[in-house]
């Protein structure tokens, strides 16, 4: 691919203004693809630059520097990651109706619960470098915690994947299948026990379980996470 040269400007005095088909959405999946093969320390504007065939300059003019790409891979894991956790979801359980029974309700959002650990998981497995990048460090947090121990994002939650555990959480609550009590930071208890387990999986000593060891493993650390979820 090819850097196009600046158009002439339209207006006396004007700068000349860089255009390209789709040279940004090139950028981030070239990007994307480094950070599947290296995570976030290998997202570099000028390797990116590099791969896609352009300048670094021209890639400066999409990107004002290497945070904001990074960033911008970022997102891409984290959309991956929810499509991950959504489809394990869905395999796990259909999206519980308005019409069906609290009880037939609350099991459908257990079930739920548990795909869409299964699917953080299943992502952080299948693409470490990804997964690594999805949850790398960002200057401006986007979540709080408030002293109850209570996720508090400004505005709107960032990403899909804490707005699927927050509903599923919520249909825990409302159909009567977490008591009520227990509902408030329940993100909290469900987050770092499925990361803290992908990280112990890619990086830690359950790197070297076997296949078979490690789906034990995981299907226990799910089961227990319900079990202390909807406990009398």
């Amino acid at each position: 691919m090819e850097e196009t040269t600046p158009q002439r400007a339209a207006r006396p005095g004007a700068k000349p203004a860089y255009h390209h088909g789709d040279l940004r959405n090139a950028l981030v999946e070239a990007a994307t693809g480094l950070a599947r093969e290296g995570g976030p320390d290998a997202v570099v504007l000028r390797a990116a630059a590099r791969r896609v065939g352009v300048s670094p300059t021209a890639a400066y003019r999409h990107f004002a520097g290497q945070n904001e790409l990074l960033y911008a891979v970022k997102v891409r894991g984290q959309q991956a990651l929810a499509a991950c956790m959504t489809a394990e979801a869905d395999a796990a359980a259909p999206a519980a109706g308005g019409a069906a029974e609290p009880e037939a309700a609350g099991d459908v959002h257990a079930r739920r619960l548990v795909g869409l650990g299964r699917g953080y998981l299943t992502f952080a497995l299948r693409e470490p470098g990804l997964f690594r990048t999805a949850f790398c460090y960002q200057a401006e947090p986007t979540v709080g915690v408030t002293a109850e121990g209570v996720p508090q994002p400004e505005g709107e939650w960032e990403f899909r994947s804490m707005e699927m555990l927050v509903e599923t959480l919520d249909g825990l609550a409302a159909t009567g299948r977490m008591p009520a009590a227990r509902r408030p930071g329940a993100e909290v208890a469900a987050w770092s026990l499925v990361h803290g387990l992908a990280v112990l999986l890619l990086d830690g000593p359950f790197s070297l379980l076997t296949e078979e060891q490690r789906d034990v493993a995981v299907d226990r650390a799910l089961d227990t996470l319900l079990a202390g979820f909807t406990a009398p």
